[in-house]
């Protein structure tokens, strides 16, 4: 795959805020608020609404042309999408591809907005994966460091960091409808210590990959090529939702991946730290910990089967937590399985 450069924005330019799934600050105005007023603080970039940014259950095709629109706007430099939700596939038919590598821009958004950032990186367009405005910065006392240092490095200044361990993590905050919500943290804990397989060499490469239950979901549309050579020394992101999935059927997926050869392609696998709880299902630490060893051994299982040359590690803080680090999705990564060491290029 050939890949365009993406120009970062600067501050004072706007950027939009959509709601390309599930439309949250319909629900929520509160955090929305908030989030747009953090946006500003810390990128000094102004958001720009559309239609359907607020409104529920709007169509897929008015979604979709408020994508276009922000896409087709040159002085719209990013686009962010305020969460995800789980029909954003019925919106990837009714996007022009020709906007986007016309003027690209960087998008940011994880989740279901796996859909997007795949239809992007078919297209040749690097985006972001990670980012929500209702999840990441709407609630709690403050935006995350490790959140606000990528979210930087994503729309202004493009540097290399380091993916590090912020030491705690949180499955789920407060309801939005909790005053709590605006200035308090969920329920934290400690995090582990992450954990690699695979031979002890460095593996820099580009990313694909995202949300394991809409990949699954892609794949089956027939929204990636045929040919997964694409993926030919590449790092595959891979993240669970707040679905919860059991550790089986994330095995089942990575064995179907694994028989579609997408993962003998690869040079590197990373896999987020997953939940474990949300409000309904409330687990002991020690249960939470047995589900995410759980899904590890699932993982190491499965691609030593497929690629036993990978490096692979589990537990860094993408997708569905937080603190979240927001990673590139289309440009590269270096899994250092000698250093045990993680690193992304924002560029």
């Amino acid at each position: 795959m050939e890949f365009v450069s993406v120009p970062k924005a600067q501050s004072g330019d706007k950027v939009a805020v959509l709601s390309p799934s599930f439309a949250a600050p319909a629900v929520a105005p509160a955090i929305h608020e908030q989030a747009l007023r953090r946006l500003w603080a810390v990128t000094g970039l102004v958001a720009v609404e559309y239609p359907t940014t607020r409104r529920l259950d709007a169509p897929a095709v008015e979604r979709a042309a408020d994508l276009n629109a922000a896409f087709a706007d040159p002085e719209i430099r990013a686009v962010l999408a305020t969460i995800g939700g789980e029909d954003q596939i019925t919106v990837i038919p009714h996007l022009d591809s020709r906007l986007v590598t016309n003027d690209p821009k960087p998008f940011l958004g994880y989740s279901d907005n796996t859909n997007i950032l795949n239809w992007l990186w078919n297209n040749g367009v690097p985006g972001f994966y990670g980012g929500s405005t209702q999840v990441q910065l709407g609630p709690g006392p403050h935006v995350d460091h490790v959140h606000e240092v990528a979210l930087r490095a994503a729309l202004l200044t493009g540097e290399r960091l380091e993916v590090t361990d912020p030491g705690e993590s949180e499955d789920i905050g407060h309801d939005w409808n909790d005053p709590r919500a605006l200035t308090e943290f969920g329920r934290r804990e400690r995090t582990e210590p992450w954990s690699w397989s695979g031979p002890a060499r460095s593996v820099t490469g580009r990313t694909w990959g995202g949300c394991i239950e809409v990949i699954q979901w892609i794949l089956t549309a027939g929204r990636f090529p045929t040919d997964p050579t694409v993926l030919n020394g590449g790092v595959l992101l891979l993240e669970t939702s707040e679905e919860l999935i059991p550790a089986r059927e994330f095995r089942q997926i990575l064995r179907s991946m694994g028989e579609r050869g997408l993962l003998s392609a690869v040079d590197a696998v990373v896999v987020a730290r997953p939940p474990t709880s949300d409000f309904t299902v409330q687990r002991t630490a020690a249960e939470r910990r047995a589900k995410r060893d759980e899904q590890r051994d699932s993982a190491f299982a499965a691609i030593e089967r497929y690629n036993p040359d990978a490096v692979v590690v589990v537990g860094p803080p993408f997708g569905h937590t937080r603190p979240q680090w927001i990673v590139p999705y289309g440009g590269t990564m270096t899994v250092d399985g000698e250093a045990k060491k993680l690193f992304a290029d924002y560029r």
